[in-house]
């Protein structure tokens, strides 16, 4: 009987979306476990200022993987409404780092100190990058513009414009205040970013919860005629979904430009865009719009992160990296096709047909 249920309980995760992130992640593991168990060690060390430090490979995933963790909240919404994906956050990203080292640091693009407090600049940011959400969302839901065509405009003039804010100088903040976002609390061995991105998840998970956006942004993207008919506004809820994805840039930005105190307009977040569009195709959700699992699209921005530290582990260069989450792509693309699918199910029948005749007999 306990057989049974066992069996029953993998047939039934299989069968769910999530299942696709957690067996990516376990393979990784598996790999390491295998190649390297000591990419699972963690040790409690101490910086330079005195205060203790979580160091190792898990600590890193974690770190670095919830800046991606974040956009894929954005991009799993914009996705799923528009049946398109956003190529601009990196460029956008660069932009809105820009505004706030230009807000933190004034008329002196060498501040010892900040010049505005940090929330100021960061809710400044959120604005600009919300509004150039709201400008992708525009051309996609107005104009009906194909969302990859639609986001190559700002992906294309955005580094540029980063670099106009600050007049093309690269802007440092050496107030240690501003390094805490990306880095340390005092007292405190994890990484901020982690709990950046624990709440982020924690607000996503109650708009989700308590309002019908999730509904809403389904329905626009499985029928956008059938949603109109029901009363939606489409454009409205594609527009929405942007302004969001703006959001979430925003607060990685905040992260990226923390890390470093300072920003590289050619250089900061190039490619993350994607490692987002990726980590929601990792989740198992359709790259054409309609049902989304969030949790599914979160689960695989740490994977993805996973995969990029685990290359660099074994001296993967960064330029080869692309090419090797392309293999992913590829694997992902061809698993998630219908035809593989049904082959999947009849196999799967087939099997569970086969268990009950020897039931029987």
């Amino acid at each position: 009987m306990a057989n049974q249920k066992s069996k029953f309980v993998i047939s039934d995760l299989f069968r769910k979306q999530i299942f696709i992130p957690i067996a990516a992640l376990f393979i990784i593991l598996l790999f390491n476990l295998i190649a390297d168990p000591g990419f699972f060690r963690i040790s409690l060390g101490y910086n330079s200022s005195g205060n203790p430090v979580l160091s190792g490979y898990l600590i890193t995933i974690l770190d670095y993987g919830s800046e991606l963790a974040i956009l894929a909240i954005g991009m799993t919404l914009v996705t799923s409404a528009s049946g398109g994906q956003d190529i601009s956050v990196g460029a956008a990203i660069a932009i809105a780092g820009s505004v706030i080292l230009r807000v933190l640091c004034g008329t002196n693009s060498r501040a010892d100190e900040v010049q505005a407090p940090i929330i100021v600049a960061f809710l400044i940011a959120c604005v600009v990058a919300a509004l150039f959400g709201a400008f992708n969302g525009i051309l996609v839901a107005i104009f009906k513009i194909q969302p990859m065509v639609a986001t190559l405009i700002l992906y294309t003039a955005g580094r540029s414009i980063a670099a106009w804010i600050n007049n093309n100088e690269l802007p440092i903040v050496n107030d240690p205040r501003f390094a805490y976002f990306g880095g340390l609390i005092p007292g405190i061995p994890i990484p901020v970013p982690f709990f950046i991105a624990a709440l982020c998840v924690a607000v996503i998970f109650l708009v989700l919860k308590f309002t019908t956006l999730g509904l809403y942004t389904q329905a626009v993207g499985i029928n956008e005629r059938a949603a109109r008919l029901n009363g939606l506004n489409p454009a409205m809820i594609k527009i929405l979904t942007f302004i969001i994805l703006g959001l979430c840039v925003a607060v990685a930005a905040l992260i990226k430009t923390s890390r470093l105190s300072t920003i590289n307009y050619s250089v900061i977040a190039k490619d993350i865009e994607m490692d987002a569009i990726l980590a929601v195709a990792l989740g198992g959700n359709a790259l054409s719009g309609g049902k989304f699992n969030m949790w599914a699209s979160i689960l695989g921005a740490y994977v993805i992160q996973a995969l990029t530290t685990t290359l660099y582990k074994f001296n993967v260069k960064s330029d080869a990296l692309p090419a090797y989450k392309a293999v992913v792509v590829i694997i992902l693309v061809v698993a998630s096709a219908p035809v593989v699918r049904e082959k999947a199910q009849d196999i799967m029948k087939k099997i569970k047909a086969g268990n009950s005749a020897k039931g029987v007999a």
